[in-house]
């Protein structure tokens, strides 16, 4: 951090802190009332960091302190404000296990996997775009393999008062931030390396609620081992979805063929039948596993007054779902977005009545341990309902097993899927082959396609229009031939 910046930043807190603490400053006069909310959302976020050694940058007085030391082994609580630290220090007094560092975090340096969990709560908005990504190169280096990086930043422009001098705070958009951990690599061994894995990010919720704002965004990422052949040479599979599978070209050349915020097969049409299955009733809390663009969601929402919290990996998905639901206003308190891998996000026990999920289990090795998360979130008498893209039990096809490769697929045929649904704990579970009805959509959608190509090369172009009548035509002879299945399928808590 510039010696400039840090004595710009000095003098700034100093004189707003004349009227309490930094964060006080930040959250306006709402501060005690917004915090009560607050603090217990973004530490709901962390990982299980009970006896685990934390770090915690950007500590200030201590607000976030306190609460980590009740259960971490170790606390790292650093601050470049000596002021801060004392509060801090004072604050926390009756803890022994928290270190107190005065540092600026750009000159820190901490021993090579020495943490579990790095804590860092509104910091990197005041370094620049060189230190923003060398920051990442330190924390995958201090982080032990398997832990976890929190980051909380103000995005995209700043809010509240704005008369407050000279701020000298970067307003990076979310994109940004995704760019500078996904690109972070260290070597590891001969054949891998480490990186890092999204785990969630999200707007906060309090601030959504109490001030409408939506720039208030969490990151939760973790340090893993892979090789370039894990993920197609991309270097998170994350990446892989948004470049390759789902890019914003794709996702919209989908959208185009399903219909207005839907990208899965039949569109409306399948999710009012599907949706049917679930007799949802008002106020239920609803979990849509890969919701892409919010369809799905907006229609629960809207019709049955549930709440769905919306996740998908791809934050393509994610960015025009957000766009989709001011259009057609669905807000925060109906639909909650998070881009999310689904394999690490955790929710607490019991926190859903009903998880639904349409044509994404595909991109999962691990279904059974998915299923097992499955059943933990939800409440008991909890439903599932799930459609997906699932192969023949016989020997497929050099040409299938080719084009399973390139998308990164993992089927089962449906009564396989159904038996690892039954091995997870559920029961009732229903698993239908709905191949049939798949190629009458597919032979649906090949000809609404055809019907409107003028519209559709104006809109896109000729190879969009080929993609998709081409990549339909192939799906429905994969389909014919036996070799791709497509499945439903119900299943119960007890």
């Amino acid at each position: 951090m510039p010696a400039e910046v840090r004595q710009v930043m000095a003098a700034y807190w100093k004189e707003h802190s004349k009227q309490g603490s930094v964060e006080e400053m930040m959250l306006d006069n709402t501060a005690e009332e917004l915090s009560k909310e607050e603090l217990p959302e973004i530490l709901s976020y962390l990982p299980e960091y009970a006896g685990k050694d934390v770090i915690e940058l950007g500590a200030g007085i201590g607000r976030f302190t306190t609460e980590i030391a009740k259960k971490a082994k170790s606390v790292a609580a650093v601050d470049f404000m000596e002021e801060f630290i004392n509060k801090n220090k004072k604050t926390n007094q009756n803890f022994n296990n928290i270190e107190y560092v005065v540092a600026d975090v750009t000159k820190l340096d901490r021993p090579k996997e020495s943490a579990d969990l790095i804590f860092s709560n509104w910091l990197l908005m005041y370094l620049n775009d060189n230190e923003v990504q060398e920051f990442f190169r330190k924390q995958l280096s201090w982080l032990r393999p398997g832990g976890y990086l929190f980051i909380r930043e103000s995005c995209r422009h700043q809010s509240g008062n704005k008369d407050r001098g000279a701020n000298p705070t970067e307003y990076r958009d979310p994109e940004l931030y995704e760019a500078f951990y996904s690109s972070t690599t260290m070597p590891c061994d001969e054949n891998n390396f480490y990186g890092f894995d999204l785990v969630v990010s999200k707007s906060v919720d309090t601030y959504i609620k109490r001030k409408n704002n939506s720039n208030q965004v969490i990151w939760l990422i973790e340090k893993v081992k892979r090789d370039n052949s894990q993920n197609h040479g991309f270097k998170s599979f994350q990446e892989f979805l948004d470049n390759q599978q789902y890019s914003a070209r794709g996702i919209l050349l989908y959208e185009k063929i399903f219909g207005r915020t839907y990208v899965s097969t039949g569109g409306p049409e399948t999710t009012e039948e599907f949706v049917e299955l679930l007799n949802l009733q008002r106020g239920q809390q609803v979990l849509d596993v890969g919701g892409g663009i919010g369809g799905s969601a907006f229609y629960m929402a809207k019709k049955f007054g549930v709440k769905v919290v919306s996740i998908d990996l791809s934050s393509n998905m994610t960015q025009i779902g957000l766009q989709r639901a001011e259009e057609v206003g669905c807000g925060p308190d109906q639909v909650v977005f998070e881009i999310a891998d689904a394999t690490k996000r955790d929710y607490p026990a019991q926190s859903f009545d009903v998880i639904y999920s349409r044509d994404t289990i595909l991109h999962i090795p691990d279904k059974l341990a998915l299923f097992k998360k499955f059943y933990k979130f939800l409440r008991p008498g909890g439903k599932v309902l799930i459609s997906d893209y699932c192969c023949s039990p016989d020997e497929h096809s050099e040409k299938f097993k080719t084009y399973v490769k390139q998308r990164g697929y993992n089927l089962l045929s449906p009564a396989q899927y159904g038996k690892v649904l039954e091995a997870a704990g559920f029961v009732n579970v229903r698993a239908e082959d709905r191949s049939a009805q798949f190629a009458k959509v597919l032979k649906s959608e090949i000809a609404k396609t055809e019907s409107i190509k003028d519209e559709f090369i104006k809109e896109f172009d000729e190879d969009g229009y080929r993609y998709i009548v081409d990549g339909w035509k192939e799906k429905l002879g994969r389909v014919e031939i036996g070799d791709q299945r497509w499945g439903l399928f119900y299943a119960e808590k007890s």
